[in-house]
């Protein structure tokens, strides 16, 4: 009867340890958060001053949108572009350019 109350125990523990040990893993340290919010806060400033620009520089295509929804700019070469959430400049084919919905 003691062996079984003692292996019940230890079964016990080990599990609780195992499954303590796999959240440790989980958690991030505040470095690691710090870290990803300046980093999301760092594209999106990036991306707000590309938009700016483009609509100050360059035109915008009237009744057209990029694949992921957002406008279409035509810099001074006449190519098309979007701006994407990091900031960075995507160029499209003419086939990648639709009509925007009329509401």
């Amino acid at each position: 009867m003691k062996r079984k109350y003692l292996g019940g125990l230890l079964t016990l523990a080990i599990a609780a340890v195992l499954s303590f040990s796999a959240q440790a893993q989980e958690k991030k340290t505040v470095g690691q958060k710090i870290d990803k919010t300046a980093t999301s806060v760092g594209n999106k400033t990036a991306e707000v001053a590309v938009k700016g620009a483009s609509k100050i520089t360059d035109k915008t295509y009237k009744g057209k949108m990029a694949p992921n929804g957002t406008d279409v700019y035509i810099d001074g070469k006449n190519r098309k572009y979007y701006v994407n959430k990091k900031g960075g400049k995507v160029y499209l084919k003419a086939s990648q350019i639709k009509d925007r919905p009329v509401n």
